[in-house]
């Protein structure tokens, strides 16, 4: 396939793009901006057990309390205060108020989405809980393994006294989203839930691809219309996705991932199932199936709206004028000098 030609002229060179028809021909037309954000969290707290529906009444507490929360993180801070305890103050979330987003970055809707008419408390379906399965005595141990490396800074280099690579040894031995190669959680998905912010996608169909770009650093899927997937031995982060029609019904399977897929806690042999249906020329009714038998003893089901928005989708320069990551190295060779002493600075 000729993707471009470039012709040249003694005084000036053009790029000669081929005509991409946008539309649909064996299906309805995706193409669109969407705002999927929304109070409705992907996994059911635990206290509504089964129920997969809020009344109305839960539906307005709930809304009013989000609303109060904003209000009540957007007061003007005391010039006068006192400098925030070293280490940060223990609170919750990335921030430990130490320096991170505030309410003002929060972008995760005013209320929770309805289907059929009916408020939800869940993104997840299935299992009936609402929550992701039981996890595999392999999925268990993984998780073990994670939780034992999210230590807290206790200003120390603990990690010389284990085996094996430490956490800070070098930029590629940090997560994906910290060095913004991915969205935090599946945003872009496969599946695509929503966050805190940037929940804005943009669909863009043709015949033979469809690709659905996410705000949140900036992750662009290319969904190959019915075709076969790669071999096995080409993996990627967002999994080789291909797609067809069923009746009114984009169905896409993504498989081919790499060992680390955008899902947390997921691995190479994840299998994502989507179907994307127009509800009306307003909304998109966004289902999905996540198949991972090395982690999860059961696939688990999921659903949500899609509302279009008049909104742009913005560019995430997630690592413009970024020192953090150059920080965490410094910082870490800082607390391995204070056991090792100088040498250790250069190594």
């Amino acid at each position: 396939m000729v993707y471009g030609a470039v012709i040249a002229t003694a005084s000036i060179v053009c790029l000669v793009l081929p005509t991409i028809a946008l539309g649909a021909s064996n299906g309805p037309d995706l193409n669109g901006t969407y705002d999927v954000a929304t109070l409705t969290p992907l996994r059911r707290p635990a206290h509504f057990g089964d129920n997969l529906y809020l009344t109305p009444e839960q539906a307005k507490a709930l809304a009013a309390t989000d609303r109060q929360r904003d209000l009540d993180d957007s007061r003007v801070s005391d010039p006068n205060r006192e400098a925030p305890p070293e280490g940060g103050d223990g609170s919750a979330g990335a921030a430990g108020n130490v320096g991170g987003y505030n309410t003002f970055w929060i972008d995760n809707g005013d209320q929770a989405f309805t289907l059929d008419g009916k408020f939800r408390t869940s993104i997840i379906t299935y299992p009936e809980n609402g929550r992701t399965p039981t996890l595999t005595p392999v999925g268990a141990e993984r998780a073990k393994a994670r939780s034992q490396r999210r230590r807290e800074n206790t200003g120390t280099a603990w990690w010389l006294s284990e085996e094996g690579p430490g956490p800070y040894d070098n930029p590629e031995m940090r997560p994906l989203a910290e060095r913004c190669l991915l969205g935090f959680g599946p945003v872009a998905g496969p599946p695509m839930v929503p966050a805190l912010y940037n929940n804005v996608k943009r669909i863009v169909q043709t015949d033979d691809y469809i690709m659905i770009m996410a705000e949140m650093v900036h992750d662009a899927r290319v969904i190959r219309m019915n075709a076969e997937h790669r071999p096995d031995s080409v993996r990627t982060w967002l999994g080789d996705s291909i797609g067809h029609w069923e009746d009114e019904t984009l169905v896409v399977e993504t498989t081919n991932f790499k060992s680390q897929p955008a899902l947390y806690g997921a691995d190479e042999n994840l299998k994502v199932t989507e179907w994307f249906t127009r509800l009306d020329d307003d909304t998109l009714h966004y289902r999905f199936e996540v198949e991972d038998p090395t982690v999860w003893k059961d696939v688990w089901r999921g659903d949500y709206p899609w509302p279009a928005t008049k909104e742009k989708l913005f560019e995430y320069a997630c690592h413009e004028g970024n020192y953090a990551l150059g920080n965490i190295m410094r910082g870490a060779r800082i607390l391995e000098q204070d056991i090792e002493g100088p040498s250790s600075a250069g190594d």
